[in-house]
C-alpha cells in the first residue's frame, strides 16, 4: 500500500517565473523511509509543505494515508506529523509546557495532553529537563523535543525536513536512533536531507530531485551502481606513474584517471577483487610496489555529483515567504 502518492505537482512563485516544483511525482510505500535528496532550491521543502497541507500546488494531485491533500486537508492533518528545519518551540516555556500546549492544539483534553507529554519526554530522554525553559536546551535537545511535538497524535505519516541540521555528530547519531525506532513502530517517513550519509543510513529508498522534479529513484545501492560500480585506486611513486597507468588500463579496459599531485591512478573495474589480484600480479612482475591500493565503491556523494553536477551543500534551504530565494553553486 502506498502511504504517499504525489502526481505531477507544480508550484510556481513570482507570477510563474520561478518553478519550485515542475511536475514532481513520487510514491512512498507504507512503513518505509523515503529519503528526498537535492541541492538547495531543488524543491525539497516545497514538496514537504504541499504534502503536509501547508502549501497549495498550482496543479497536480497528492494523497497521504489515502486522503486527498487538496480536498480534505483537515483530515490529512489528523494523521501526519511534521518537524521542520527549525524547532517550532516557545523559548519561554518549559519542555513540558510546550508538549502539553501542542496536545491541546491537537484537540486533546487536558488529561490526555499531560499523559502524552509524559510518554514523549520519557521516550526522547528529556524527563530530567522537562521543567526547564527551552532557551536552556542544547541544539540536540531542542531537535528531540520538536520531533516529540510532531508525534503528539501518533501519526501514520511523518515528514522530517532536514531534522539533524545544526547538530553535532553525536546529536545526529542520537536522532538517527530515534528515527529508527519510529520506523520500526510502523510510521511511514519522508525525510529531506543534505547529509548524504544520513540518507544512506536511514532510507529504504532515495529520490534525487533537482529543478523541481525527480531525476533519479532507487535504493542507495541501485543509485551507486548507476555511477559505474567499483573503482580500482593505486598510489605509486612519481617515477612509476606512467608504467603503472598502462597496467591499470590493461586490467580495466578504460582510460585511467591520474592525479599526479597525489600520485593516484584510478579506473572503473567490473569484477572487483579479481581485478585487484590481477593488477597486483602485473605490478609485482614490473617491480612496482604500490604505496596504497584498493577498491572504492561509489558513495552517495559520487551519485549526487553525477546526477546534479555539483556537491551537496549542507546549508538550510530557504523557501519562505512564497519565494524560493536560495541560490545554487
Amino acid at each position: 500500500m502506498k502511504s504517499i502518492i504525489a502526481q505531477n505537482l507544480v508550484k510556481t512563485y513570482d507570477k510563474g517565473t520561478v518553478k519550485a516544483l515542475d511536475g514532481l511525482s513520487l510514491e512512498v510505500e507504507e512503513g518505509t523511509v523515503l529519503g528526498l535528496l537535492g541541492p538547495n532550491g531543488a524543491g525539497k521543502t516545497t514538496t514537504v509543505r504541499v504534502l503536509a497541507t501547508l502549501l497549495t500546488p498550482d496543479s497536480g494531485s497528492a494523497t497521504v494515508a489515502g486522503i486527498d491533500v487538496l480536498k480534505h486537508p483537515d483530515e490529512v492533518r489528523k494523521v501526519i506529523g511534521l518537524s521542520g528545519q527549525y524547532a517550532a518551540l516557545d523559548e519561554t516555556l518549559t519542555g513540558w509546557d510546550n508538549l502539553t500546549m501542542f496536545g491541546r492544539l491537537y484537540h486533546l483534553n487536558s488529561a490526555a495532553s499531560k499523559k502524552r507529554a509524559e510518554e514523549l519526554l520519557e521516550k526522547f530522554s528529556l524527563t530530567d529537563a522537562a521543567k526547564r525553559p527551552i532557551r536552556t536546551y542544547s541544539g540536540g535537545m531542542r531537535r528531540r523535543l520538536d520531533l516529540a511535538a510532531s508525534l503528539i497524535v501518533k501519526p501514520k505519516v511523518l515528514f522530517l525536513d532536514e531534522p539533524t541540521t545544526g547538530l553535532d555528530p553525536r546529536g545526529r547519531m542520537e536522532m538517527w536512533g530515534v528515527i529508527d525506532e519510529l520506523v520500526k513502530g510502523g510510521v511511514t517517513l519522508l525525510l529531506t536531507t543534505q547529509y548524504l550519509e544520513e540518507a544512506d543510513h536511514l532510507a529504504d529508498s532515495i529520490a534525487v530531485i533537482d529543478t523541481g522534479k525527480v531525476i533519479a529513484r532507487g535504493t542507495a545501492d541501485e543509485l551507486k551502481n548507476q555511477v559505474g560500480g567499483e573503482r580500482l585506486e593505486i598510489t605509486v611513486e612519481v617515477n612509476q606513474i606512467a608504467e603503472a597507468t598502462k597496467l591499470v588500463e590493461q586490467v580495466s579496459g578504460a582510460t585511467p584517471t591520474v592525479d599526479a599531485g597525489i600520485r593516484k591512478i584510478s579506473a572503473p573495474v567490473s569484477n572487483g577483487s579479481a581485478s585487484l589480484i590481477q593488477v597486483l600480479r602485473l605490478l609485482d612482475d614490473a617491480k612496482i610496489h604500490p604505496l596504497d591500493i584498493g577498491l572504492k565503491r561509489p558513495s552517495l556523494d559520487d551519485v549526487f555529483i553525477s546526477l546534479t553536477g555539483h556537491v551537496a551543500e549542507v546549508v538550510s534551504e530557504v523557501e519562505a515567504g512564497g519565494k524560493n530565494a536560495t541560490k545554487r553553486k
